[in-house]
C-alpha cells in the first residue's frame, strides 16, 4: 500500500493528518515523489490514525494545530538548518505577560512531559512522589524506573476524586513531591476549587507541590481553578500546562512549567538543551489564537456532551468530566470493550491499573464520536 498524501498537506506541514489511502497501491502522485520508499510502500499512516480509523484513545484533539500555527511550521520549516534561537524566549514572554510572572519563572520543554520527567528526577531523589491512586503517571514511574523515586499512592474517594485529606496526611517532611493532575486523568474530574488551593498551600509548606494542569483550559472555570494564584503569591508549587491538549498540538511537543525562578532554572538545566523549531515557532503562532481556542474548546464540549448523552441513555456510569475525555462503566471490562470496539476500527483506552471496570474515550472528530456511540451498545454487550 501507499500514502495518498495531498499537496495540501504537505505544503502546510499538517502530515500528520490520515496519510494512508485506500486507492493506495496506485503510483506515487508527483507531490509524493519527495517521500523515502519506506514510507510511501509502508501500510500504516506515518502520522496519526490511518484512514477509517476512529483514534480515541490518547486524548489527542484533532482541530489543531490552528491555521496560525501551521504558518509558523512552514517558517520554521524553512529555517530548520538553523537552531531554534530567540524563539525559547520570545514564547516564554508571551506567556509571562498572559498570567502576570516574569518569563525567569517559565521553563519551556519538549511537551510537559519532559519538564514533569525532569522533576520527578530531581524531587522524587529526595524523596517519596505522594500521588493520588489514579493520576496521569508515566513521567513518576519514568523515575521510579531508573531507580530515582518511589511513589506512594493514596486511593480515590468513593465518587472517583481524589482524596486531598488523605493525600495531605501522607506527606511528612521526607516526602520529595506531591504530584496532582487537575482536572485529573483519567477521571477527568475537577477538584473543589477552595477545598484543592487550601490543601496545596498547606502541603507547601512541607515539601514541592505539582499540579499537572494539562486540560486546565478545558475546565468549566480555568481561571478558578488554576493553581497559578499561589504560584504568585510565593507559595512552593509548580504549575505545568502543554500545548498538547486545547491547542492540538500533541506531535509538535511544546509545554511549561511555571514555579519560582529558582525551580524553573532547575528545570530548565535538566531538561534538554534545545526544543525543536517548528513546536516553537508553532506555539507562539497559536498561544493567542482566541478564535480557534473558542472553535476548539466548542468542539470538544459538543463531542464530549455526546458521549454522556449516550452512556446515560444505555444506564452507564461516566464521570462528570472537565476535559476532552471521559471515564465510564460499560458494564464491560474495560479491555474487552476496547478489544470489541477495535474490531470497529474505534480505538479507545483499556484498563488502569485494577480498575478493570473503567474506561476511558477522548473527544475525536465529531465524526469518530458518532461511530464510537453508534457502536457503543453492541460492543458493551457482545
Amino acid at each position: 500500500m501507499t500514502f495518498q498524501i495531498s499537496r495540501r498537506l504537505m505544503l502546510t506541514g499538517a502530515v500528520g493528518a490520515s496519510l494512508a489511502g485506500a486507492a493506495a497501491k496506485a503510483a506515487p502522485k508527483a507531490e509524493e515523489a519527495a517521500f523515502p520508499p519506506e514510507v510511501l510502500a509502508h501500510e500504516h499512516a506515518l502520522l496519526g490514525p490511518d484512514d477509517g480509523v476512529a483514534l480515541l484513545a490518547r486524548n489527542e484533539n484533532p482541530y489543531g494545530p490552528s491555521e496560525s500555527a501551521l504558518k509558523m511550521v512552514d517558517y520554521a520549516g524553512k529555517k530548520g538548518a538553523y537552531y531554534p534561537g530567540q524563539a525559547n524566549l520570545i514564547l516564554a514572554e508571551m506567556i509571562a505577560e498572559r498570567h502576570g510572572v516574569d518569563p525567569k519563572q517559565i521553563a519551556i520543554t519538549t511537551g510537559s512531559g519532559e519538564a514533569l520527567s525532569a522533576i520527578a528526577v530531581l524531587y522524587g531523589r529526595q524523596g517519596p512522589i505522594v500521588a493520588p491512586r489514579l493520576f496521569w503517571d508515566t513521567t513518576a514511574l519514568y523515575a521510579k524506573r531508573l531507580g530515582l523515586a518511589e511513589i506512594s499512592r493514596v486511593p480515590l474517594t468513593d465518587d472517583m476524586g481524589v482524596d486531598l485529606a488523605g493525600i495531605e496526611a501522607a506527606v511528612t517532611e521526607e516526602t520529595g513531591l506531591v504530584q496532582l493532575c487537575n482536572p485529573n486523568n483519567p477521571t477527568g474530574l475537577v477538584s473543589d476549587s477552595k477545598t484543592f488551593k487550601a490543601a496545596v498551600k498547606r502541603m507547601a509548606k512541607k515539601t514541592t507541590v505539582l499540579v499537572d494542569e494539562a486540560y486546565m483550559e478545558l475546565a468549566d472555570d480555568p481561571d478558578g481553578n488554576t493553581c497559578l494564584d499561589l504560584v504568585k503569591k510565593g507559595h512552593n508549587v509548580i504549575v505545568s500546562r502543554t500545548f498538547s491538549k486545547i491547542y492540538g498540538m500533541a506531535g509538535l511537543r511544546v509545554g511549561y512549567i511555571i514555579s519560582s525562578e529558582e525551580t524553573a532554572e532547575k528545570v530548565r538545566g535538566a531538561a534538554m538543551s534545545w526544543i525543536a523549531g517548528t513546536g516553537l515557532a508553532s506555539a507562539i503562532g497559536a498561544y493567542n489564537d482566541e478564535t480557534f481556542l473558542e472553535y476548539s474548546k466548542s468542539k470538544i464540549v459538543e463531542a464530549r456532551e455526546m458521549i454522556l448523552a449516550k452512556t446515560k441513555e444505555l444506564g452507564m456510569v461516566a464521570l462528570p468530566s472537565q476535559t476532552n475525555f471521559v471515564y465510564f462503566k460499560s458494564g464491560k471490562p474495560a479491555n474487552d470493550l476496547q478489544e470489541a470496539l477495535a474490531a470497529k476500527n474505534v480505538i479507545i483506552r483499556g484498563q488502569y491499573m485494577d480498575y478493570a471496570d473503567w474506561s476511558r474515550v477522548s473527544m475525536g472528530k465529531i465524526e469518530d464520536v458518532e461511530r464510537f456511540c453508534a457502536l457503543l451498545p453492541e460492543a458493551a454487550s457482545a
